[in-house]
């Protein structure tokens, strides 16, 4: 399993960033670029923030899948608060020779957040924007 800063910064070669910088009187919500890669090797990601009384949210982009992604289908589940009973539910079922992207609008999601890589090797890239604010 992989956490999400050590992912953002493996992808975008950059620190994790620091959401205590965003002082008591700054009005206008924070967002950053986000993502993170599955693969055979680490088929989970979770998304998590720290108790920072700061309200963060994950909107999720596009899913796609890499260059050297076999040719079989590839299902990418998500758990969040927002699924009910707690079960993972299917996002996205790409295959290189049929669907290789697809792309979301309006995907939000709230953290604590767990990618799965339900079937195939990948690696799938899943991309967004990670929106912090104060509440």
């Amino acid at each position: 399993m992989v956490n999400s800063s050590e992912s953002a910064a493996f992808l975008y070669g950059m620190d994790p960033f620091n959401f205590s910088t965003i002082s008591s009187t700054q009005e206008d919500p924070v967002c950053v670029l986000w993502g993170c890669e599955l693969t055979r090797g680490a088929k989970t990601f979770v998304f998590e923030v720290q108790n920072d009384l700061l309200e963060h949210q994950l909107f999720i982009k596009t899913i796609c899948l890499g260059a050297e992604a076999k040719d079989e289908l590839h299902v990418v589940e998500v758990e969040a608060k927002i699924t009910q009973n707690d079960r993972p539910v299917p996002i996205a079922s790409l295959r290189p020779s049929v669907l290789p992207m697809v792309s979301f609008y309006g995907l939000e999601l709230m953290p604590p957040v767990t990618f799965n890589l339900r079937s195939g090797e990948g690696p799938v890239y899943i991309s967004g924007q990670h929106l912090v604010c104060e509440c």
